[in-house]
Order: C-alpha cells, then structure tokens, then sequence
C-alpha cells in the first residue's frame, strides 16, 4: 500500500481545508428550506469557498460538474446540483463538499432534515451519525482498519440498516482520495494497521433497505436499489495515539440548526 504519513505542519494545513468545509456547510445549511433548487444551493457553496480564497475541490474532478454533491432521500451520493430539482418538506438532503487550499484537500459532508421529516428517517441519520463517531473512535494508532468498518457495520446493522459496499471512504492529502481505503464494514483486527500521520475520511453511507445501489444514466448519482432512504455523513480525521484529531468540525452546522429550529 503507498501511503503517504502526513507531518503536524501538513496535519493542520490539512485541518485549514477541512474547517473552511465546515463553515461552508452550514452557509448552505441557512438556505436549505423547501422550495430552493439544488443549483442555487451549490452557485452559494462555490462562491462561499472562492470568497475565502480556496477552490471547490469537486468541481471537475472527473468530469463532475458541480461544487457540491447534493444527495436526496433515495439518493445516497454524488447527486448533481440542477435547476429542475426542487427541495421539499420532509426531504433529507446529504451535501458533500471539498476544498482545495494551497494545494491540500479538505473533504465531509452532512445529511440535513428539511421541514418534518419521518420519525423512521430521523432515527437513520441519527444512527448514521453515531456510527460514525464509531468508526471514528476505532481511528487510533495500533487499531487495524478492519476495526473502524466493524465499529460502523455493526452499529448500523444493530437497528436493521444496512451499509453500501460499493463506495468507501479514503485517505486525503494533496489529493483528494489517497490510500487507503476505508470500508464501512469489516471484520475487527483485520487490514493493515492504523498508523500515527495517516489522515482519512470516514464516511458511513447508511440505507434503510438493501445495501445494494445502482448508479444513473449520468454516470454520477447513486441511488438505493429499492428506493429507500440513505444517510451519508463525513468527518476527516487524523490517526493519533490514544484519541484521533479530528479536522472536521460540525460546530457552526449545529448553530445554524439551532437558530432555524428555535
């Protein structure tokens, strides 16, 4: 596996980019409300990210044409933002978001509730959220990556859900998906060892029926093979000993929902 270790001085360049994510979110989180198209959402994320002097890291990589991938109900990932798509009450829409800073990569997302949403997909984006703190206590130095999967999985599973195979997360650096990469599944003590300066994102994709998706005509959106709903939620962290350093904050998110549903 080439793994590339990252020093302290990369850790907090890296911890820059993953912050201004943050921040970034919940600038789309004050408009997210029934009514607003997904463009509009993503035209705001890309001006918000060049406005504090990094680049949408999203935009173009691979060809994909937006700044955010907006996610919604059935849609698990990579969602593309367009100007036919209409918010609605009782939606939950994921948005992952990347930034580019000094040539370092920032990376998480967030699966927000719109209006009332169902008791029943309230508590898969909670149990989504909390199998990734998880996964997430598991990122230590000595721990394996099986360890972070199985941490995960059997959270999820433990309320019936299921977790996609298909798409993991991934290391990040100067690119955006570096070695290796981090199953939401797995078996404990299994995989290569967890070491200190490897920096990750751990993201459970968690569906409420089959793990199983299917991928549309655009070559970007998965959805759900059965049309249920998913929850994606994303931190990026760095591999410490004792505890992992977590870059991503979800701290201005939870003000922004606390000032709209107060």
């Amino acid at each position: 596996m080439n793994m590339y270790l990252k020093n302290d001085q990369e850790i907090d360049l890296l911890k820059k980019c993953s912050l201004l994510v943050g921040k970034t979110l919940a600038e789309v989180a004050k408009e997210i409300r029934p009514g607003v198209t997904t463009k509009y959402l993503d035209k705001l994320g890309e001006t918000f990210i060049r406005d504090n002097g990094a680049l949408p890291a999203f935009l173009n990589y691979e060809g994909y044409p937006a700044s955010l991938c907006i996610s919604i109900n059935d849609t698990v990932v990579h969602g593309i933002p367009n100007d036919k798509t209409i918010i609605k009450d009782g939606d939950i829409v994921s948005v992952d978001c990347g930034t580019i800073i000094d040539g370092w990569y920032g990376d998480s997302a967030y699966t927000f509730e719109v209006g009332e949403v169902k008791e029943e997909v309230r508590q898969l984006l909670k149990v989504t959220r909390e199998s990734l703190e998880l996964g997430i206590e598991k990122a230590i130095v000595g721990n394996r990556l099986g360890d972070i999967g199985y941490a995960v999985q059997t959270h999820a599973e433990k309320y019936g859900y299921s977790v996609v195979r298909d798409l993991v997360g991934h290391g990040i650096g100067r690119n955006m998906h570096e070695e290796p990469e981090i199953p939401n599944y797995g078996k404990r003590g299994t995989g290569p060892k967890l070491k200190e300066g490897m920096v990750i994102c751990i993201e459970p994709m968690i569906n409420m029926g089959t793990w199983r998706i299917k991928i549309s005509r655009d070559g970007w959106t998965v959805k759900t093979l059965d049309g249920q709903p998913s929850a994606h939620y994303e931190k990026q962290l760095a591999v410490r000993k004792g505890k992992a350093e977590v870059l991503t904050s979800y701290s201005e998110i939870n003000e922004v929902l606390k000032s709209k549903n107060g």
